[in-house]
């Protein structure tokens, strides 16, 4: 092997560990970036079910006054409807 070549083949060979590096790097960035990806989706899904279930009981009034004031008002046109006959 003549001097040149060997020069050659050091400098590719510390290109590869460099380029290793690196890539060894973005894998390890990567990684990181899917788990708190997760772990932001995991929050975000979370409050939304938690949020849901702390205002529940209030829905469950809010409609059920709702479904009270539609049978009383049913019940106003029924009388209504029999008065005018």
């Amino acid at each position: 092997m003549t001097p040149e070549e060997r020069a050659l083949l050091e400098r590719i060979a510390a290109t590869v560990e460099e380029n290793n590096e690196i890539l060894l790097a973005m894998r390890k960035a990567q990684r990181w970036a899917s788990i708190w990806r997760a772990i932001y989706w995991t929050v975000i899904i979370g409050s939304s079910i938690g949020a849901y279930w702390i205002i529940q009981p209030y829905i469950d009034q809010i409609l059920g006054v709702y479904s009270g004031a539609q049978s009383n008002l049913d019940t106003v046109k029924g009388l209504l409807n029999s008065y005018n006959q």
